[in-house]
């Protein structure tokens, strides 16, 4: 049999003789977008799946709607907590799972149709030494359109420095776990919760995996992670202090990475945090987290085209918010759709843009950072060990 027809029966497997999938669902107030999410968890082309929700003491309709969808497909599972955060809700969810592999998804983000077919061909492809299966990730708005941005990266294999200097894998319903894994580094960290700095669970753990295993990825667009102007609201001292948690049980581990790959993370991550604050319009917060990454990281931070982005749209923005409030009618409908053209024009030339920015200078400039320190660590354990 060819391979062509081994990945179009695994594409389209409507059988059980297939790995199970654990698909697992923390849910928290997630009515609003509950029902979407399932419905794409449904939906997937690859079907020998159980869907595992938990819900996280929600307020609102969120286990009716469940319980609704659960009684038009038996492979959905409803579990009940008290507020108790995300990372104890995925943890209860693995523990009841059967499956072979764990697929955590969001309450607000979708799949698109094949994303699980091809993930599991990404495993069946590979050896016992893959533990973590990735896509690329499109960036959706409430109504589930895309915004024009999205997530790729092409780093597989070991991929542990590339993945401490930024989290790579863009959100938490992109990846694909072989359960396994969860035996052999633990599962998510509640203690994050307890700190008061939730928001890097995720990222947590995949250092972990990636410290043991090795990762692949479906080059691909095949998850939708929505960020809306509500969810984009957060405290953004609360998220740099989660993402300082992380690297400081990383360098309490491995004294040996050296201070500076650190630097370079957090200064990344002013670089992220300055983004989600721009889109909300907070440009206080926006400039405070461009300094901060100069000062961490000002080479790099100087290379990338985010900054002037971000310093062009601060500029330009309230001008463009007065010139629509006086044009009323006949200019607000031109200015809509100048933004519609702009919109179809990116999602269009999406694979345009993906081979521009692998010849940026900051992109050539962090391949080479994150090879030359690989090799740098790999050379100092030979020299420990050896």
């Amino acid at each position: 049999m060819s391979e062509a027809v081994i990945n179009d029966s695994l594409l389209s497997t409507s059988t059980n003789n297939l790995p199970l999938v654990s698909v697992i669902i923390p849910a928290y107030n997630a009515a609003n977008f509950i029902e979407r999410t399932l419905n794409s968890v449904l939906n997937q082309t690859y079907t020998n799946i159980e869907v595992i929700v938990v819900d996280d003491g929600s307020q609102d309709e969120t286990s009716a709607i469940v319980q609704s969808i659960m009684q038009r497909d038996h492979r959905i599972q409803l579990l009940h907590q008290t507020n108790a955060g995300v990372a104890a809700a995925r943890n209860l969810a693995i523990k009841r799972a059967k499956g072979e592999f764990i697929a955590p998804i969001d309450a607000d983000d979708i799949w698109y149709p094949q994303n699980l077919a091809k993930q599991v061909q990404r495993f069946q492809e590979s050896d016992s030494s893959v533990g973590l299966v990735y896509s690329w990730s499109v960036v959706i708005d409430g109504e589930d359109n895309p915004s024009g941005d999205f997530h790729i990266s092409e780093y597989e294999g070991d991929v542990y420095i590339a993945l401490l200097y930024k989290n790579f894998l863009g959100n938490a319903s992109s990846t694909l776990v072989r359960r396994s894994c969860f035996d052999r580094v633990g599962l998510y960290d509640c203690e994050f919760k307890a700190k008061g700095c939730q928001g890097c669970e995720d990222w947590d753990l995949y250092l972990r995996i990636a410290e043991q295993y090795q990762v692949r990825v479906v080059r691909e667009f095949l998850v939708g992670y929505r960020q809306t102007t509500s969810s984009m609201s957060h405290n953004y001292s609360s998220m740099v202090n989660s993402q300082q948690s992380v690297l400081a049980l990383i360098h309490k581990k491995h004294p040996e990475i050296p201070n500076f790959l650190y630097r370079w993370s957090c200064s990344l991550f002013y670089i992220y945090i300055a983004r989600k604050a721009s889109v909300s319009g907070k440009y206080l917060e926006t400039l405070l987290c461009l300094y901060n990454a100069l000062k961490l990281d000002f080479s790099m931070t100087l290379l990338r085209h985010d900054l002037y982005v971000q310093l062009i749209k601060m500029v330009i923005t309230p001008f463009l918010k007065i010139i629509k409030f006086l044009s009323f009618n006949n200019s607000e409908t031109l200015i809509i759709n100048k933004d519609n053209y702009s919109q179809k024009f990116k999602m269009e030339n999406r694979k345009k843009i993906i081979k521009l920015k692998k010849f940026l200078p900051a992109k050539i400039y962090e391949n080479w950072r994150i090879h030359w320190l690989s090799k740098r660590i790999a050379m100092q354990k030979y020299k420990v060990t050896g």
